[in-house]
């Protein structure tokens, strides 16, 4: 009988939880270097945001490839998951935070 076994089960749960953390990380980098960029202070600290996003979730991704090559898509799916629902609270957030102009009668 050949299956999924609960150690592969576990594996892939480590992996999707792996890809959480990268995505919830490079979105936070991510935010910092577009916040700092559209304030206008491009400056060292900006330049390290902007690498460090870049080479984060490329390092994270090598490192699956090398040490858990068949959970790769796992933790794929966690960076893409992660990535889209960070993005929607942060809408949420901002759009909550701005006040309707109230109408003049």
């Amino acid at each position: 009988m050949s299956g999924i076994s609960g150690f592969d089960i576990f594996i892939y749960a480590i992996s999707v939880l792996i890809g959480v953390v990268t995505g919830i990380v490079q979105f936070y980098l991510l935010y910092k270097f577009v916040t700092s960029v559209t304030g206008g202070k491009a400056g060292t600290k900006t330049i390290i945001f902007a690498i460090t996003q870049f080479l984060f979730p490329f390092a994270i991704l090598v490192i699956c490839a090398f040490l858990l090559p068949n959970s790769l898509m796992w933790v794929g799916i966690g960076v893409a998951a992660s990535l889209i629902t960070c993005a929607i609270l942060r809408f949420v957030k901002v759009s909550r935070q701005k006040e309707l102009p109230k109408k003049k009668k």
